[in-house]
């Protein structure tokens, strides 16, 4: 008698654990199709530039509640008038294999969800170019996984919709680069006051340091993290070959 009732007992823990573990996929499963059906058509940005971003608009409004003037300086440049220098030390910097990956670099990823869960926080970034300009363009600065999802959906969504040099355009005119600084035309224009095209290899880098940490860093100063930052894109461009050696050493002079 007490085995028959150990395995009835047994049996309904078993169909307890089933029916659970369905529902919680089945919620899942609804929660992604939610999230599939509700994301933006990224189509017409083949042709036109948009208006704005939800990165700016964020930042205005929490302008507003601070009760803060945030004036939005933004200026579109034509791709194939951006540096050539700069588009390659974005690309060693933040995204080495842009033109190879579909949006997503895997390893990337991996490697990130792991520090993420060994420090028991969002501890690294892990994005690629697609997924920055995804997050810029349409979602918001918080970091959940639903809103990492969210990313990497409207990445793939670019990746089929757009070509890589679109992309990367988008990316480069409307990147963070300082307090209601956005893209590298208006960055140039206000930290060094020309244009990009007019940039010297020095401030090329100065300005692609800053990327990660937009709103702490002047890259007209020698920071601890500007010289780290620095040395760093001086040594990768000159491992790509994309500059020489004494431009190695002029850019290492520069940083010390």
């Amino acid at each position: 008698m007490a085995r028959k009732r150990k395995k009835t007992s047994g049996s309904r823990i078993n169909r307890l654990f089933v029916r659970s573990t369905l529902a919680i996929a089945a919620a899942l499963a609804a929660v992604f199709v939610w999230i599939w059906l509700t994301l933006p058509d990224v189509s017409g940005l083949q042709s036109k530039n948009p208006e704005t971003t939800s990165l700016i608009e964020l930042r205005k409004s929490r302008a507003r509640r601070a009760g803060k003037a945030f004036a939005v300086s933004q200026e579109w440049v034509d791709f194939k008038e951006i540096p050539e220098l700069l588009k390659r030390a974005v690309l060693v910097s933040e995204d080495a294999s842009f033109y190879w990956h579909k949006g997503i670099d895997y390893d990337e990823l991996k490697a990130s969800i792991k520090k993420d869960i060994r420090e028991r926080r969002f501890a690294r970034g892990g994005s690629t170019i697609t997924q920055q300009l995804a997050k810029n363009l349409y979602l918001t600065t918080e970091k959940t996984p639903w809103r990492k999802l969210r990313e990497i959906l409207v990445a793939r969504r670019l990746e089929t919709s757009l070509t890589k040099d679109r992309i990367f355009s988008l990316y480069l005119n409307l990147i963070e680069l300082g307090p209601g600084i956005f893209g590298v035309q208006a960055a140039s224009r206000f930290w060094f006051g020309k244009n990009a095209a007019d940039l010297n290899l020095e401030e090329i880098v100065r300005l692609t340091a800053i990327i990660p940490r937009p709103l702490k860093d002047d890259p007209r100063k020698n920071t601890g993290w500007m010289k780290f930052k620095g040395r760093w894109i001086a040594r990768t461009l000159k491992a790509v070959k994309a500059i020489g050696e004494e431009e190695t050493r002029s850019l290492t002079l520069a940083f010390d």
